[in-house]
């Protein structure tokens, strides 16, 4: 996929799930050119339904929500490559060139947005969105007064284990034959919630034959325990290679650190969505996307043109505006969204050999 030949942008954006979508809508909405470089895949394009957007129905899959995020950066000039970025490096003129496996792309600005994989555990398992789900806060709801297990021998599992007790009242903490590593007081509040610890090694699964769901677990030792869901917490690998390659800070949990706009401590690269701190939620990283495209546009936009860069190059002439490509300036007027309607554009004139 590919939807431009030109290889030089103000913006380019190293993954295409919510947070890079909508920094590279914000990019190319305020003017500037944009490009996302994106592999495909993502924890958002694994969704089966979408939970806590507002305007999203629960219907809407991770793909449907990815593509229609899509079409509207490409809506507003912004261009999309489907690629796996190798390398960022700093040039000599203070930019960044971006390799891929068919290429190179130049950029003023970087925006990192490559996400994390989730620990998986050992099979059996259901499927993802059918018994088995990786997001809390998102699909807690389902299982309000539903069986339900959460995978795991450590601190978080326990924890995990325990907040599910906010919605339902049977809960498993299914250790799979490992030994325990949560904390003495872990263990303590464990011991004091309506929690059933399971050690045995997990043997087989039944799924509802139509819809595919989890119907329950069978354990090495003979007995069945029945659930519609479950969490598991083996942890996470955050997918900073390329910003510890730049020299980004990372934060004691292996994600990159940036301030509340999204820089990093690299100037010019930024950082947004699952790979940074906080709630791994699609609102969330649509809110970091936003701050880091506004943050990027005040950084790159020609006006207002200060006294000192006046004094130095001259008052800003009529012919100096709209600092906006041709290409984009373009597609704004002919864009559904413009306040003129939108209309046809001259085309450039063009000359035979």
């Amino acid at each position: 996929m590919s939807t431009s030949d030109r290889d030089e942008y103000e913006l380019a954006v190293v993954g295409g799930g919510p947070a890079g979508l909508t920094t590279a809508l914000y990019g190319a909405r305020l003017g500037h050119e944009t490009v996302v470089i994106d592999r495909g895949g993502g924890r958002a394009a694994m969704m089966t339904d979408t939970h806590n957007v507002i305007g999203v129905t629960e219907d809407v899959s991770g793909n449907e929500f990815l593509e229609t995020a899509r079409e509207q950066v490409t809506s507003y000039g912004g261009d999309l490559e489907r690629g796996f970025v190798t390398e960022v490096e700093r040039t000599e003129d203070g930019r960044f060139r971006l390799s891929t496996g068919d290429g190179e792309i130049v950029a003023k600005r970087v925006t990192l947005a490559t996400g994390f994989a989730d620990e998986r555990p050992d099979p059996p398992l259901p499927r993802t969105g059918r018994g088995l789900h990786w997001c809390l806060h998102c699909d807690a709801y389902m299982f309000v007064d539903e069986p339900v297990y959460v995978m795991g021998h450590g601190t978080s599992a326990a924890h995990v284990a325990m907040i599910m007790l906010n919605v339902t009242d049977d809960v498993d903490l299914l250790t799979r034959g490992a030994e325990p590593t949560w904390s003495e007081e872990t263990e303590t509040m464990l011991a004091n919630h309506p929690v059933d610890v399971i050690h045995e090694e997990i043997r087989g699964m039944e799924k509802d034959p139509e819809s595919g769901w989890l119907e329950a677990f069978e354990f090495e030792d003979g007995t069945r325990r029945e659930y519609r869901g479950g969490f598991p917490m083996y942890g996470s690998n955050y997918n900073t290679g390329l910003a510890e390659s730049l020299g980004c800070e990372l934060t004691d949990d292996g994600t990159i650190d940036v301030d509340d706009h999204g820089r990093t401590s690299v100037e010019g690269v930024f950082a947004v969505g699952d790979v940074t701190p906080g709630h791994n939620q699609i609102p969330v990283a649509m809110g970091q996307g936003a701050k880091a495209g506004l943050a990027i546009h005040k950084e790159l936009r020609e006006f207002p043109r200060s006294a000192d860069d006046i004094e130095r190059d001259g008052p800003v002439t009529a012919a100096d505006v709209p600092a906006i490509s041709p290409e984009l300036l373009a597609t704004a007027i002919s864009h559904e969204g413009h306040a003129g309607g939108p209309r046809e554009t001259a085309q450039a004139p063009t000359t035979d050999d």
